[in-house]
């Protein structure tokens, strides 16, 4: 597929890297020459320099040639006048990021009156990720299918942990909960494990199931924390925006510190409801004055990765029971943190982004109406997992499991029926017509379900 980013920013940057690296043929534009060089240099794409929303540099790079044209500068306007270029030239699809408030009410002009195939906003895809593991504390990362009917969430064993040496054959018997541990990442080595799999303390699970199930094997683990009800947040953020926003809406108490006044002033007017502090987060004192000690949940999330990261531990050796939440975007950070397990959780509004418009690729590129519903991907994007809908023309509806021959690498970690009954996969299970179903799999080109038999 023919594809132009214009942006060679972060998102613009991971984006290249995915969609190179799945076949496609990849553009990018920016006005920064150095930016385009770096790109070229490192991916096999073809760079222009140029403003992305001139006529005259959109026909240079071909983009009336395009399916699809993708706008992830920093300014909202330049990202929207791009995809209305692009789509005067011919393009077949357009998103845009758009990361501006006030532009959340109008969308649905944009893709209507504008032709404007999909809106991205970083910030509130982030706000909600954030939100889910608030809702789940025990878990480092909560990813959500078939409308939040089955979760996914990523846990890291403790040492002396109760399932070190369990088998997963025998995981049922020990415990009595219907989870599946689709994926186990090993001291760098990543695994889609079978029944004879063993766990050992240190490794990173990945586990489905409904949200009751979770809950009940976390608790038969005695690691099981209740959902937050008060959330401290440092940086006046979008993210904090769109977070408090959420958090406020569920019901919880939330106190802002930001070291802007003027920023601290605009998001007291804009959430009235929360508790607005001028101060500096990375100030232990403050936050003990702050009462640290009492909150159930801190999330760092500040423009300075190295600064979240800072704050992030200080509060974690404050408060023991306290939820600790950090936005890193650069990778070698988020690698460091997650490695030595010096952080609950790390957000990284870049890869949400890059996962929200591969997600739209698949589905673009799917020859049958079994589209991707939903994509997340897992293991530093080593592991994806995938929700499918079962239409008519499956040609496996009604056959057990145990008689596909699936590809290597691959398992169906979960099912949900139209009636939303949750069916954790064996051998003896069939697929039916209207059902959800979760592929996790090493092959992250997966593009139809299809595509899951050898």
């Amino acid at each position: 597929m023919k594809i132009t980013i214009v942006g060679a920013g972060k998102v613009g940057s991971a984006l290249t890297q995915q969609l190179s690296a799945d076949g496609h043929n990849v553009t990018v534009i920016d006005q920064n020459p150095k930016l385009i060089d770096n790109i070229i240099n490192i991916y096999d794409v073809y760079g222009v320099c140029g403003n992305g929303a001139v006529y005259g540099v959109q026909k240079e790079a071909e983009v009336d040639k395009n399916e699809l044209l993708i706008a992830t500068t920093s300014s909202d306007e330049l990202n929207i006048l791009s995809c209305l270029v692009a789509k005067k030239l011919g393009a077949k699809h357009t998103i845009a990021r758009i990361r501006n408030p006030e532009y959340e009410k109008q969308l649905r002009f944009m893709r209507e009156e504008l032709g404007l195939s999909m809106a991205i906003n970083p910030e509130r895809a982030a706000a909600r990720e954030i939100a889910r593991v608030l809702r789940f504390p025990a878990a480092m990362k909560v990813e959500s299918f078939s409308k939040g009917r089955l979760e996914l969430v990523e846990y890291r064993l403790p040492q002396d942990s109760a399932l070190d040496g369990l088998a997963l054959v025998d995981l049922y018997r020990s415990i009595r909960v219907r989870v599946l541990i689709c994926a186990v990442s090993r001291k760098g080595e990543t695994i889609i494990p079978s029944g004879d799999f063993v766990l050992r303390s240190g490794d990173k699970i990945y586990l489905t199931s409904s949200p009751g199930q979770l809950a009940q094997f976390f608790r038969h683990l005695g690691v099981f924390r209740s959902r937050a009800s008060t959330v401290t947040i440092v940086g006046a953020s979008k993210i904090c925006y769109y977070l408090a926003s959420e958090l406020l809406n569920m019901g919880m108490a939330v106190k802002i510190i930001d070291r802007d006044e003027q920023r601290c002033i605009q998001m007291s007017e804009q959430l009235p409801r929360a508790l607005v502090i001028v101060g500096d987060g990375t100030d232990s004192d403050l936050l003990h004055e702050e009462g640290i000690q009492q909150t159930d949940a801190f999330v760092a999330i500040t423009g300075i990765d190295e600064a979240n990261i800072l704050m992030s531990m200080c509060a974690a050796k404050q408060a023991d029971k306290c939820k600790v939440v950090a936005k890193i975007n650069r990778k070698s950070l988020v690698d460091l943190v997650s490695n030595e397990s010096m952080i609950d959780s790390v957000i990284s509004a870049r890869s949400t982004t890059t996962e929200l418009i591969v997600q739209y690729v698949r589905a673009m590129e799917s020859a049958s109406g079994a589209k991707i519903k939903t994509l997340h991907r897992l293991v530093d994007g080593a592991v994806e997992a995938l929700e499918f809908g079962v239409t008519a023309d499956v040609p496996f509806i009604g056959v057990p499991l145990k008689d596909l021959k699936l590809r290597n690498g691959l398992l169906l970690a979960g099912i949900v029926q139209q009636n939303g009954k949750i069916i954790i996969p064996s051998g003896g299970d069939c697929l039916s017509l209207g059902d959800d179903v979760i592929v996790v799999t090493t092959d992250t080109s997966l593009q139809d379900i299809h595509d899951i038999l050898q």
